[in-house]
Parts: C-alpha cells; structure tokens; sequence
C-alpha cells in the first residue's frame, strides 16, 4: 500500500488527463431519457477503461441507455472487489451545453452535470489509473448507471447483484458540503386518483359530485402524515384536475413525494396511505405508487468505511466530516442489503440539477487521492 501523500503526488501529476476527460464526458450530454446519447457516453468512458487495461462489460438496455461495468485487478483474487458506483446519466435534456458550456473560472469548472456527477466518474478511473501506475493490482469493480435520476428502474437489479459480491460500496456521488455521506432518506412517490361525477356547474350543480374537492380533502389528510420526529416527509407536489370551470370535476390526481429515515416506517407509511377513504360516498379513491428507494441507515459497515475514510483525510491533511441527506442514490440499494455503503465521495461543488452547476477544483486532487487509498488499503477488518 502506498501512503497517501505518495498517491497525492501521483493524481497531482494527472491533473491535465483527469481536466481533459472530465470535458470530454461533460460535453458529451447523457439525458436519462435519451438512450442513444447515454450510450455514446458509456462508449467513451469504455474506451478509456480499456486503455488502462481494464476488462468492459455493456448491460444492454432497450429503454435506457446500457450500463456499463468496469473490472480492474487480477481476474481472480481471494479479495472480494470494491464497487465503484456512479450513474452517466443526467438531468439535462440535448442542447443544454448552448445555454451552460463548458466553462473554467475562478477556481471552478462549470457544465451541465459536471457536479452530478461525472467529475465523480473521472475520480474513479483516476484513481485506479494511479493505482495501476504505481503496480497495484487491487481487484476494483465500477458500474456506471444509466438510469440513477429517474429512480434506477432497470440497474437497481445489477447494482444489488455486484454489491452483493463486493467487499463494500464506494460512492462516487457529489459530497454534501466538505462531508461524505453515512445516511440517506429513503425516497418513494405515490399517485393519488379521485374518481368523481361530471355535471354542469350551472344547470345540474347538485347532481356533480366533484373530485377536485375531494383530493383537496384527501390532501389535506397526505399533509398530515409529515412526521419531522422520525424523519418523515410528505410532499404532494403536482396536482391536475378537472376540464372546464363550469363543470363539475370527474376526475383529480396528485403525485406525492415521500422520504422516511428508518426502513421501519416504510410499512406504516404505505398502510396511511391505503387507508385512505374518500368522505363523498359517491367519488372513489385509487392509490398507486410506493417506496422505490430504501433508506441507507448509518449502520456499523458505514461507520466503519467512515472512519477509515476520516483517517486518511487527516493523513492528506483534510478533515472529512459525515452528513446524513435527504435524497436517494444507487447507494440506498447497496446499504440495504447490509453491504458497508459510504456515500459522498465524488466532487466537491454546488448547484446539481441546477444552472450554476460547478465543481470546486481545489479539492479534486485531496479528495481522488482519498479514493486512491482506500482502495489500494482495502476496506477495513480485510
């Protein structure tokens, strides 16, 4: 194992490899919902896996774009790899690059999911190309999702298969602040749909009975499922209803975000959400959705991966505190299986999902190096 101010030096003289392929994979627009573009970027950081050795895999996908998973280290080993975990996809639909280009100032790299998180991709394979440099040949395995910011319907599977045979689970998530992340909200949406009885406001008012007011009654009883005791959040945030002011409503709908702290409250969350009755006898209720994203609870594999992580910050000359958040990632599904999960690990910036998204680049190389050197020590009790 090499220390990690050796690995520090290292990744220092890979800065223009790291800044040259972060533009790359930036200016190459990977929207969730456009596969062909999702593909073209699971091409090009394929390429780069294979210069530096490593072994490619293509998850073919039909909707979404393919997942890509990467293995590095001697084919066989009586270590069980760590999993590098990231996504290519982004919030960002084609042609966002005219109205957020690629731009470096002050101190900072702006472009659309430069933050969320491709610097995070690119601190992986710098990482292992140190590594790779420096004659280690630690067994590293890393999946790159394509479907993470639509509530990866298709990887979830692939993710928990890999994490399953991994020692644990590296993050590669933007960080919260300067902070790794120990814990996530689990994150879960529900539909709500009243059925009512059209009428015409005017002429036969009493004969309606309107949805809208129903799911505005209904609504109000979602509102009160919010318990910021235990870390439970309830937030109906689109609502549609209705045809014309002059008639009386047949039909109303709410989507409704949910977050909870503990998997405990995920049973009891969708039981609230069941019991749901409307008070017109003659309208009726359907209620669909769920939990699509476990919690990752702070358990004793994370604070173990934590400290580890902390120890070595220090080493580099940083301190890396821990934050719980509440949103989702890929991580919430590795976590919950038991696997040790720490979150956090990518790019340290501001405004994901937003149009000042950037990356601070001074703490690129400090924050790789750390990656660097957890893999190459293993996680710890290997």
């Amino acid at each position: 194992m090499h220390s990690p101010k050796a690995l520090e030096e290292a990744v220092a003289a890979q800065w223009p490899w790291f800044q040259r392929r972060l533009r790359e994979l930036v200016e190459t627009e990977s929207p969730s919902d456009d596969k062909a573009a999702v593909d073209a970027a699971a091409a090009l950081v394929a390429g780069w896996v294979s210069e530096l050795g490593g072994r490619v895999k293509r998850h073919r996908q039909r909707r979404f774009g393919d997942l890509l998973e990467a293995r590095f280290g001697a084919a066989r080993s009586k270590r069980k790899p760590i999993l590098l975990l990231g996504h290519l996809d982004t919030v960002w639909p084609l042609g966002t690059l005219r109205q957020m280009p690629w731009r470096e100032d002050s101190g900072r790299i702006y472009g659309p999911g430069v933050l969320d998180m491709k610097a995070g991709v690119v601190m992986a394979l710098t990482a292992v190309r140190v590594l790779l440099e420096a004659g280690e040949r630690v067994p590293v395995t890393l999946l790159l999702n394509s479907d993470e910011e639509v509530g990866s319907p298709v990887s979830r599977a692939i993710t928990e298969r890999l994490a399953l045979q991994s020692e644990a689970v590296l993050v590669l998530e933007p960080a919260q602040g300067l902070a790794c992340k120990t814990a996530r909200k689990g994150v879960g949406d529900y539909r709500i749909e009243v059925s009512g009885v059209a009428s015409h406001a005017g002429v036969d008012f009493e004969r309606g009975h309107s949805a809208v007011l129903e799911l505005a009654r209904v609504l109000e009883k979602v509102s009160g499922f919010t318990d910021l005791r235990i870390g439970r959040t309830v937030n109906p945030g689109v609502i549609g209803g209705g045809t014309r002011s002059n008639v009386i409503a047949a039909s109303a709908w709410a989507e409704v975000d949910v977050r909870i702290a503990k998997a405990a409250d995920a049973a009891k969350l969708d039981r609230l959400f069941r019991s749901l009755r409307c008070e017109d006898p003659k309208c009726s209720l359907r209620i669909s959705g769920g939990l699509n994203r476990p919690p990752m609870e702070r358990k004793a594999g994370t604070v173990r991966l934590y400290r580890q992580a902390r120890r070595l910050a220090a080493e580099l000359g940083f301190e890396l505190a821990e934050a719980a958040t509440g949103g989702g990632s890929d991580g919430n599904f590795t976590a919950a299986l038991g696997v040790p999960t720490l979150d956090g690990l990518g790019a340290v910036g501001e405004g994901a999902h937003a149009a000042h998204e950037h990356i601070v680049t001074e703490h690129i190389v400090p924050r790789t190096a750390l990656l660097a050197a957890m893999l190459s020590g293993g996680p710890p009790g290997v």
